[in-house]
């Protein structure tokens, strides 16, 4: 079965590395084509021997990119399309039935709310109806994306929970890599770090870690990744008179380096999210703190808790103490790491990849 997966960008390390994930996984003859220019793992694909089209076009309405696109699909000979991101399984789904293939799967890792009860709100849903009723299953990475492709009106039965997955030897600790982050980024070996990975935006709450390190003498925060938030962030660690031990790596093209160079690792915001930097931290052998978590939580609600993880409550106080006990665990055992850890083998990268494969079969039988 020729498989052709169509996503918005390879430039980033999000939707884009679970796809490269995906494609290493599938038994099945997988292509990949990029709506926007390349980047990083584009070329991380392209080095795993999966070819690698480029379609750059001009936004989801744009001609030339879904004309393009149809002619793809068709002189391929592909027996599925699977889109990922909003403007690919816009254009994926209409190009695929344009060129004759019906057997459409879309992956949403994102999915907005909008306004509810809005003019614009029910326009929007209207018109990702019109897209989805192209396709044959949507995959929701998470319950929570699940029910809002509910809400938006999608049947229940074209609608399947397959979450996004992690290969834990990609974050296996070395301390090589440890020493030369730490050198790059002027962060001294000897000083504890605490460490976040996400977008720097509101909802992240990076703001608490700023304000939670400025309560733990003598420790270092290393931010890693960019965005809107960033010169909020730097005013406030000024402000808190932190500046000079916080860190703003800014985005990287994997993690696994900067994990290494951390010592705690946190997750401090409580929206809903499937906090798949969580598992990539206990998989590098860090103790992780986090406000939501699903995987983690249901670990812990099934009293099989993995070890060295603490889940947030809404005290404010709740951090910073947190934080000030793993660092003190932390010197009692005189800085040694932990053991890597998983959450459960229902996210592993290979596992998931074979739950899609079958699902392939699955529409095309």
């Amino acid at each position: 079965m020729r498989v052709l997966h169509v996503i918005t960008t390879l430039a980033a390390d999000g939707a884009e590395h679970q796809l490269r994930l995906l494609v290493r996984g599938l038994a099945h003859d997988s292509e990949v084509v990029t709506l926007s220019r390349p980047g990083a793992v584009a070329a991380a694909l392209r080095a795993d021997g999966i070819r690698v089209h480029e379609l750059t076009g001009r936004g989801a309405h744009d001609p030339f990119a879904l004309g393009g696109l149809r002619r793809l699909i068709r002189l391929g000979h592909f027996d599925v399309v699977h889109t990922h991101l909003d403007r690919a399984c816009t254009q994926g789904r209409v190009a695929a039935r344009l060129a004759g293939v019906r057997r459409v799967v879309a992956t949403e890792y994102h999915l907005g709310t909008g306004a509810p009860g809005s003019r614009r709100a029910a326009g929007g849903r209207g018109c990702y109806l019109l897209g989805e009723r192209l396709g044959r299953v949507t995959i929701a990475v998470s319950p929570a994306i699940a029910g809002r492709l509910r809400d938006r009106g999608v049947p229940p039965e074209r609608i399947v929970v397959i979450p996004k997955g992690i290969d834990p030897a990609e974050f296996g600790y070395d301390p090589a890599l440890r020493a030369a982050a730490r050198a790059r980024l002027g962060i001294a070996p000897d000083v504890p770090v605490v460490g976040g990975v996400g977008r720097l935006e509101p909802g992240k709450r990076f703001d608490r870690l700023i304000r939670a390190v400025a309560e733990v003498p003598g420790a270092a925060l290393l931010l890693v990744g960019d965005g809107p938030a960033r010169p909020a962030l730097e005013r406030l660690a000024v402000i808190e008179g932190v500046a000079d031990r916080v860190t703003f790596a800014g985005t990287v093209d994997h993690a696994r380096e900067m994990l290494c160079a951390m010592d705690v690792f946190a997750s401090p915001s409580d929206q809903e999210t499937f906090a798949l930097v969580v598992l990539e931290a206990i998989a590098a052998g860090l103790p992780a703190l986090y406000a939501t978590c699903p995987p983690l939580e249901e670990l812990a609600g099934a009293h099989a808790a993995a070890a060295g993880t603490h889940r947030l409550s809404r005290d404010p106080e709740s951090l910073p103490r947190a934080l000030r006990a793993e660092l003190f665990c932390l010197a009692e055992r005189h800085g040694a790491r932990l053991p890597a850890r998983s959450a459960d083998c229902r996210y592993d990268a290979a596992r998931i990849a074979a739950t899609v494969g079958r699902l392939y079969e699955q529409i095309a039988g």
